[in-house]
């Protein structure tokens, strides 16, 4: 899968690589928005979400379990509370249509993480 990054998105500084936790999530406030950075050690891979579940309107993703799901394995996180599932690809709803949250661009670059804002 091919990633296509805007060329106006802002690079912003979220926080340092050591404070993500190894297989696990954290959150930052960047301008007005809390967003969910997750640390998939396990496949050397990093995501940004927004950190609002839509289904009750709680700022809990990061708090989140994430795993693979189906053939593809597709990188994935389970809200903590209600337990919908979404793609940490394109932040579509694994278990409920009706839901999606928004993905951010993410990169590491010497130790630092940033997230890409439109």
């Amino acid at each position: 899968m091919d990633t296509v990054i805007d060329t106006a998105t802002e690079w912003v500084l979220a926080c340092y690589e050591d404070d993500v936790p190894a297989n696990g999530g954290a959150c930052v406030k960047l301008k007005d928005e809390q967003i969910a950075i997750f640390n998939f050690t396990r496949r050397s891979e990093w995501y940004a979400t927004q950190n609002l579940c839509p289904h009750k309107q709680q700022m809990v993703l990061s708090r989140g379990m994430i795993g693979s799901a189906g053939e593809n394995c597709e990188p994935k996180v389970a809200c903590p509370f209600h337990k919908n599932t979404f793609s940490l690809l394109t932040g579509s709803c694994l278990t409920n249509e009706e839901l999606s949250i928004k993905t951010y661009p993410i990169k590491v670059v010497d130790g630092k993480v940033y997230i890409g804002i439109a």
